[in-house]
């Protein structure tokens, strides 16, 4: 399955991030001088600690900080789930309301990272520059999902610590979302608390 099913919306839903000004994406300003930022993602199943790679993906890089800078990714869910492909989340609310989003970046994925298994990739629409707030974890070595003849999916960083939790994550059933329709949502909501940017060593 493509990394198309579960798509961004195109309307932004009404919530408290109204007043922040999501034409003007300001994760290039975080840590700046920081070449490999890490995040710590908190989950309802555990910690996970990601490198990220602005040598190879600045624009995904800052893209994610961006979200990360204003806490649009806090109290969100994981809503896709197939345990030997990949976990995505970053775009839905528990309720599976849609969060704000910036506009969309340019496609990094020429830049000789791999969707190898533990590294995070920007999620996006059929359009190869459409990845704007989804993100996903690689469950395995998805080589269909680097770029060939056509466009790829932008690699932007790798799980560092709390490699069990995604272990975990895998275990989990999923089922078909009756509200949405959707395939390979969790049973069990994976919550994502929130994603703390870890301070520069």
């Amino acid at each position: 399955m493509r990394l198309v099913t579960f798509t961004l919306l195109a309307l932004f839903s009404v919530s408290a991030l109204a007043a922040v000004d999501m034409k003007k994406p300001t994760g290039k300003y975080v840590q700046q001088d920081n070449l490999f930022p890490k995040v710590k993602l908190v989950t309802s199943v555990g910690d996970i600690t990601v490198e990220l790679d602005r040598t190879r993906a600045p624009l995904a890089v800052n893209n994610f900080l961006s979200y990360v800078n204003i806490k649009a990714y806090d109290n969100t869910v994981f809503h896709r789930l197939e345990p030997e492909f990949v976990l995505q989340g970053g775009g839905y609310k528990p309720d599976l309301a849609p969060v704000d989003e910036f506009p969309a970046v340019f496609n990094e994925s020429g830049n000789g990272a791999k969707n190898q298994l533990g590294s995070i990739a920007m999620a996006r629409n059929n359009d190869p520059h459409s990845a704007t707030s989804q993100f996903f974890f690689n469950l395995n070595d998805n080589t269909s999902l680097d770029p060939g003849r056509n466009w790829g999916y932008t690699v932007f960083g790798q799980v560092q610590d709390g490699f069990e939790v995604l272990e975990k994550i895998k275990l989990l059933e999923t089922h078909t979302d009756e509200k949405t329709g959707w395939q390979n949502v969790p049973k069990q909501p994976i919550i994502l608390k929130q994603v703390i940017l870890q301070p520069e060593q």
